[in-house]
């Protein structure tokens, strides 16, 4: 599997220099599979940079489909569709799983940002491609096709929750596990086993500890949560992402180089570690 972050940012853009290194849209990560299988992990302000290139490919001409697992509906991971050019191409089609107790509450979730008060699009319905929407069942696999299989689990996400994905093809794993606060005790028994052995895990590494400590009831990861679930799973890579907006590149540098001490003294000496930033490509 290849996996292209293009958006790497929690909670707004943060576009400027201080974060040209890194990035500064929101939540979007792509995964091809081995067969060209395309999976889009969030649909922040990056997915419009990767509509734009995917309009150039199969997407342009109507005969593209795609994948989108949509962890949560907070505005940082739905911003980028109203703006994401290949849905309004008729021919295409796009299959959306993401959390809601029924397939209509979750497009009733997604309606609401094409209100006319927020869009000139007004409805799902005026866009050209089909959209599909289904309601994701926690600790279910299901198939994609191609042989990848997918399977989510809930973690806490300050007042609510947010779906953490493992998606699996010929034995290699990918989990997207953002947007996560773990209460004291760190992941759950049903989070640590999906994280478990993964090759790549993208996991929430909004904050320092110090600035986590006084934003707890905001619900994400200081960079030493992201290390203890890596240790802790044993996974052989961790992907640090979802930066807070008002942390530079340098901050993000800092980051890593604390994350990796973090990781070290967990025992998780084997385990590599890279700081996501937007065009990065991961082979799996």
């Amino acid at each position: 599997m290849r996996v292209t972050f293009h958006g790497v940012r929690g909670s707004i853009p943060a576009p400027g220099p201080e974060t040209n290194r890194y990035g500064g849209n929101t939540s979007c990560v792509s995964v091809r599979g081995a067969g060209g299988e395309l999976v889009i992990l969030d649909m922040g302000t990056g997915l419009v940079g990767l509509g734009k290139e995917l309009m150039a490919q199969e997407f342009g001409r109507g005969a593209g489909a795609a994948t989108v697992l949509l962890s949560h509906a907070h505005w940082d991971h739905i911003q980028g569709f109203p703006f994401f050019a290949p849905a309004f191409v008729p021919g295409n089609s796009f299959r959306v799983h993401g959390m809601a107790r029924s397939s209509s509450l979750l497009e009733g979730i997604l309606e609401g940002q094409m209100n006319p008060s927020y869009s000139p699009i007004s409805s799902l319905r005026n866009l050209g491609a089909t959209i599909e929407l289904v309601a994701v069942t926690t600790g279910m696999p299901f198939d994609l096709g191609g042989g990848i299989s997918v399977c989510a689990a809930l973690n806490p996400h300050g007042s609510t929750a947010a779906l953490a994905f493992r998606i699996e093809q010929a034995g290699r794993s990918v989990v997207y596990a953002p947007d996560v606060g773990y209460p004291d005790g760190g992941p759950s028994a049903e989070v640590l086993a999906l994280y478990r052995g993964a090759d790549l895990l993208i996991h929430d590494c909004t904050y320092t500890p110090a600035d986590r400590a006084e934003r707890r009831t905001r619900g994400y990861s200081s960079y030493a949560d992201a290390a203890d679930a890596a240790a802790r799973a044993g996974v052989a890579q961790l992907a640090m992402f979802h930066y807070d907006q008002d942390y530079g590149d340098d901050v993000v540098d800092e980051l890593a180089r604390a994350c990796r001490a973090e990781l070290d003294h967990r025992g998780a000496t084997a385990c590599t570690l890279t700081a996501a930033r937007e065009g990065m490509t991961l082979e799996v």
